[in-house]
């Protein structure tokens, strides 16, 4: 016995001592038998790693879900639309252009108008006002009549969605900008495209935004729709600070949906629907989900309508096995809405209120690419069949010249 403990602490010294040393590296000649096992382990052990990491992500938006639904979605009193609609500027809305429009639209299917009321350079485009818009002083007249519009719409059982951009405002960096995202040094901080970005913490903001969007109810407007409603995710971000006072815990998805939720209950007693435009990417994508503040399945329990923009072109080469998405139109929406479908399934609950699902789909040709095809009625036909076959019934068309392929529409 004494000698088998002696034998244990020498072996315990010579242990001790080899740690002050770099390991031993042995070189061994492996069978080719070997190293097939070595990849094998090695590739399982990756694959547990992602599993146990895909059941932390689904805990977790498990747990915001039931967090939600403490919050009770208020849903409008009014029947729904099966909406089938296009983009229009606040330019076209407010001119001559805006009658060949509709004779357009009374033609075909469409039976939907998404219009730019608060635009991508922070103006209103027609004349509203009450004590906080009077003093940001945004209002610029685009849309000279907003009254003749509405009748106009309502005339011809056109649907009328108000489009409002929600974080990105460069027009506030002259009149409010300790709203504003804030760099490490304490000046404000601009995209690539010298845009400034409402500090999303800032519930001031909010109330900017969603009383524009109650005087779009109280104009006639059946829907609003917030797009850019997220963090934004250019170059220079990780210079931007947000204090604990301002978070207060508070994450990126978790102040997003707070924000979509305050919108929908003001939006909810107006009697109007409310939708959100959200990134694609962020589908199933845990990744871009934390990095723009948006988590699909839950903010879906807060809108009315969730609007993913599934254009074919903003997918890299290799999406849903496709070399090029923007060449496959079909195959890339579909498999856009089958992810959608998906990660919405997985993470439903009943008795808590899920969006219906209004993608975006891509009325324009991507020539900015450098392998690209050109979006014509046949193009536009397949991502709409791709929609259908996925089980969705409703769909909007971008292209912000608002220059439709009008026969890619079926007859009215």
């Amino acid at each position: 016995m004494k000698r088998l403990l002696t034998v244990i602490m020498l072996l315990s010294l010579m242990m001790i001592g080899c740690q002050k040393h770099s390991p031993i590296v042995y070189s061994v000649n492996k069978s080719d038998e070997l190293i097939q096992y070595e990849s094998e382990s090695i590739e399982e052990s990756r694959f547990m790693e992602s599993l146990e990491e895909q059941i932390k992500i689904e805990e977790s938006e498990s747990a915001a879900i039931e967090q939600a639904a403490i919050w009770t979605k208020k849903v409008p009193d009014k029947p729904p639309v099966k909406v089938k609609g296009v983009y229009i500027s606040s330019k076209v809305a407010g001119a001559e252009k805006m009658k060949t429009i509709v004779e357009h639209i009374d033609a075909t299917e469409i039976n939907a108008v998404v219009i730019d009321i608060l635009e991508d350079k922070g103006h209103i485009e027609y004349k509203m006002g009450g004590e906080l818009i009077d003093s940001i002083g945004s209002v610029q007249e685009t849309i000279p009549d907003i009254d003749a519009l509405m009748s106009m719409l309502k005339e011809h059982n056109i649907y009328a969605i108000a489009r409002i951009v929600t974080f990105r405002d460069p027009f506030l960096e002259q009149v409010k900008p300790e709203w504003l995202n804030h760099n490490n040094d304490g000046t404000v901080f601009h995209d690539a495209s010298g845009m400034t970005w409402i500090n999303p913490y800032n519930r001031e903001a909010w109330e900017y935004k969603v009383q524009v969007a109650e005087q779009c109810a109280d104009a006639g407007f059946d829907e609003i729709q917030f797009d850019y409603v997220r963090f934004c995710t250019e170059k220079g971000m990780n210079n931007v600070t947000y204090t604990d006072e301002e978070t207060q815990g508070m994450d990126k998805t978790e102040i997003i949906t707070e924000f979509i939720k305050f919108a929908s209950d003001r939006l909810a007693d107006k009697n109007v629907f409310m939708s959100a435009d959200v990134f694609g990417t962020i589908i199933g994508s845990y990744v871009d989900t934390i990095s723009v503040g948006q988590d699909y399945p839950v903010m879906a329990s807060a809108v009315d309508y969730m609007c993913p923009m599934i254009y074919p072109s903003h997918y890299g080469n290799g999406n849903f096995g496709l070399d090029v998405p923007d060449r496959h139109p079909y195959e890339a929406i579909l498999g856009a809405c089958n992810a959608s479908k998906k990660d919405l399934a997985l993470e439903e609950v009943e008795g808590v209120h899920q969006a219906k699902v209004r993608p975006w789909l891509q009325g324009f040709t991507a020539s900015y690419l450098s392998s690209y095809i050109h979006y014509g009625p046949e193009e536009i036909r397949q991502e709409i069949q791709a929609v259908y076959d996925a089980g969705y019934d409703e769909w909007l068309i971008w292209n912000a010249n608002n220059e439709y392929q009008w026969d890619a529409f079926l007859p009215a």
